[in-house]
């Protein structure tokens, strides 16, 4: 029998071979760890502490490099730009105040709107007649075929425009000549030398006649043609009438009915309180 210590030399020269080459196939090298992964998955944001820290001072916007006369300069013309649009501001509010005042004025005293405070000088001398004195007078009115109503301190008198002219024209009728001469016979009776307003009105349907590009001017035209009338072939003076176009902007009643639509069209005689100051006996 071999000694114990021959058997084993050359187990254990094979052991020292295999260390000394290092082999790979080696059960009791010990393996290198890769390091971990930090990257999120798709989809998944990234760990607040893995972001990249903004300072608070790279947020702040940084004038070191802007001329301080370009500062001055900027401020000084917003300056100016605000006191500009300030000085117009108050410019309007004084505009305002006093066309609110002169209307306040013309309503509490019966006037045109628009119009300067007229003399207030009639055939006898006195002053503009009251609310009072203007209702009470109304009824002395003979117009059968029409029905004079109180608008506040006014007179109105609604004359149908199908009366009047030939259907969407400013042609006056035969019919319409007749009624503005009893028309103004009675106001002349009645209101001598007052205010009297010429004001057109239609109805909200299209126009017919190609001559007119706007429901305005032929409301226009329609009361320029009876003040032409009644300062040519009454005793009426121009200087107590003007002149107003609505067009449809003003209804009495709703425009969805052929009998609306019809006392929609109109011509309105509007007397004021106030006289006008002419002689009416020259004319």
């Amino acid at each position: 029998m071999m000694p114990l210590r021959v058997q084993f030399m050359p187990l254990v020269a094979a052991l020292v071979a295999t260390a000394a080459c290092g082999c790979a196939s080696n059960p009791f090298k010990k393996q290198a760890v890769p390091p971990p992964n930090l990257e999120p998955p798709p989809g998944v944001a990234a760990p607040a502490h893995t972001m990249p820290q903004v300072s608070a001072s790279s947020l702040t916007p940084s004038y070191a490099d802007v001329d301080g006369r370009q500062l001055e300069a900027a401020l000084m013309r917003t300056r100016q730009e605000s006191q500009v649009m300030q000085d117009e501001i108050a410019a309007l509010r004084d505009q305002l105040a006093s066309t609110s005042s002169q209307l306040a004025q013309s309503r509490a005293a019966g006037l045109p709107p628009g119009a300067d405070k007229p003399p207030r000088v009639g055939n006898d001398g006195g002053v503009s007649a009251t609310p009072v004195v203007m209702q009470s007078a109304m009824t002395q009115l003979k117009l059968p075929d029409l029905q004079p109503r109180f608008d506040g301190a006014v007179i109105r008198i609604d004359i149908p425009a199908d009366r009047l002219f030939d259907g969407g024209t400013a042609n006056l009728l035969p019919e319409g000549a007749a009624v503005l001469t009893q028309v103004s016979a009675e106001l002349e009776r009645v209101y001598p030398g007052h205010f009297i307003g010429i004001e057109g009105h239609v109805d909200t349907e299209p126009l017919q006649n190609a001559a007119w590009a706007s429901p305005h001017q032929l409301t226009a035209a329609r009361s320029a043609a009876v003040f032409d009338f009644l300062t040519t072939r009454t005793s009426m003076h121009e200087s107590q009438l003007f002149l107003v176009a609505h067009g449809a902007n003003h209804p009495l009643v709703s425009n969805a009915t052929a009998a609306g639509r019809l006392r929609n069209r109109r011509v309105e005689l509007v007397i004021y309180p106030d006289r006008a100051a002419v002689d009416m006996a020259s004319k």
